[in-house]
C-alpha cells in the first residue's frame, strides 16, 4: 500500500499525463540507467512510495523530505542510481 498519495504532494505543478508512448506509471523496479520525469507527477509519486517501500519508511516525513530534494537536484542528475547515491551523499545536508 502506498504511504504518500497525490494529495500529499507538497508541490502542485505537476504534469498528470503521460509525456512518451513508453511511459509506464507503474514500473515496479528501478533499472539504473532509466531516468525519473522529476516534473511527471505519477512517475514522482509511484518514485517515492518505492523508495519508502524499500526503505521500510512508516511514515511521511522522510518521503516528503525526498520530494524536496528532488526539487534541488542538480540538473545533470536524471538516472536512478545518480539520483540515489546524490541523495545518500545529500540526505543529512537537507531538512
Amino acid at each position: 500500500m502506498a504511504l504518500v498519495k497525490k494529495s500529499d504532494l507538497q508541490f502542485d505543478d505537476y504534469d498528470w499525463t503521460a509525456a512518451k508512448e513508453h511511459d509506464n506509471p507503474v514500473e515496479t523496479h528501478f533499472p539504473d540507467n532509466r531516468e525519473l520525469a522529476r516534473k511527471e507527477g505519477y512517475e514522482v509519486l509511484h518514485y517515492l512510495n518505492r523508495v519508502a517501500e524499500l526503505s521500510k519508511w512508516t511514515t511521511k516525513a522522510p518521503v516528503l523530505k525526498l520530494e524536496r530534494m528532488l526539487r534541488k537536484l542538480p540538473g545533470d542528475i536524471r538516472s536512478f542510481r545518480k539520483i540515489h547515491d546524490w541523495v545518500v551523499a545529500n540526505w543529512n545536508n537537507h531538512s
